[in-house]
């Protein structure tokens, strides 16, 4: 079967909780921990990567509550109140 466009198994990055970028920081760490001696230098540098750019993310600051955000298709708009409806709608009738 072929994909389509903006199907879950197209090449994006997961997007994370703060909660889960922390646990799975936390399982990093414990993995990196209790790796054999024998374990490939690659596999270290790898997962040693993944622990640096994990605490880079979590060292930025979160980002504002939901209510306070401004909507990306309001940003560069003038006139920042409530859109009217597209049309009115018919009365109802019981």
């Amino acid at each position: 079967m072929r994909s389509f466009e903006g199907q879950f198994s197209d090449n994006r990055p997961l997007k994370r909780t703060r909660e889960e970028k922390m646990r799975l920081l936390a399982e990093l760490k414990e993995t990196i921990r209790t790796l054999k001696p024998h374990t490939s230098p690659e596999l270290r540098s790898s997962i040693a990567g993944k622990i640096r750019e994990l605490e880079a993310d979590l060292a930025a600051p979160p980002p504002p509550p939901r209510e306070r955000r401004v909507p990306t298709h309001q940003q560069d708009q003038f006139g920042g109140g409530p859109r009217p409806p597209r049309r009115p709608r018919p009365p109802r009738e019981f």
